[in-house]
């Protein structure tokens, strides 16, 4: 498990959070609590490079932005296979839909990061809702989470599909909060790994938390999170101050 980073805020954004707790949190599901590590085995395993893999997935979310930004919301696990199907045609031997069955079997099997089921139960046993709000369906998180034996933690399960736009478009989360009876979009904290993400929530009225996985450096360009923190428990201790627990 990775050691804690301390919350990267500023002294005014952090009075801001402690003055008034969220009642709701929204986690990311794809890599915020998937582990994706396995897709590059999956490749490998198909005859292509592992480092594909994120090359693979980088450019399945551009295509789910492109679309989404005229005024198309595209189905993920269709964009998922043409994509891949683009990428293994000519490069792998037999069938090319073959090998992307057997990555997309890969993803559809992840597990969550270490961190998660103890994170998640340390959320909702401060009392905080807790929901999903992801690009792809609903199907998946639900499996990602009974298979880690955490479904009963998260109260509902949500997706872009059902929502006017795929994320970071503001009509994403704004489904979010409608479907959970928040009125005020302060009152929710979106949780996730991708920078994009947390700039598209924080830009839609919602506080954020960037789950810090990699190490890396929050880009300067995107608004920056109120919350940094890895693992997920270390975000449940610091919401968990904000509350008095």
């Amino acid at each position: 498990m990775s050691p804690a980073v301390s919350p990267a805020v500023s002294p005014a954004t952090s009075r801001a959070m402690s003055s008034r707790t969220p009642s709701l949190v929204i986690f990311d599901v794809n890599e915020t609590l998937s582990d994706m590590g396995p897709v590059r085995a999956g490749f490998a395993h198909v005859g292509l490079p592992e480092h594909e893999a994120a090359t693979w997935f980088a450019s399945l979310l551009r295509d789910g932005f492109a679309l989404t930004v005229t005024g198309v919301n595209p189905s993920f696990a269709e964009l998922a296979r043409e994509s891949l199907t683009g990428m293994l045609e000519g490069r792998v031997g037999g069938d090319p839909q073959d090998a992307v069955a057997q990555v997309l079997a890969v993803l559809d099997a992840l597990g969550v990061h270490p961190d998660v089921p103890d994170g998640l139960r340390a959320l909702h046993t401060q009392g905080l809702r807790l929901v999903t709000l992801s690009n792809g369906a609903t199907s998946v998180a639900e499996s990602l989470l009974e298979r880690a034996g955490a479904s009963a933690h998260v109260e509902r399960l949500l997706s872009v599909a059902d929502a006017p736009a795929w994320k970071p478009d503001r009509r994403a989360y704004a489904h979010a909060l409608a479907e959970c009876g928040v009125s005020d979009a302060a009152d929710a904290l979106l949780v996730a790994v991708h920078p994009w993400d947390v700039d598209g929530a924080h830009r839609a009225g919602l506080r954020t938390a960037w789950i810090n996985r990699g190490g890396a450096r929050y880009p300067s360009y995107f608004s920056a999170p109120d919350l940094e923190a890895t693992p997920l428990p270390h975000l449940a201790e610091l919401l968990g101050g904000d509350r008095g627990v």
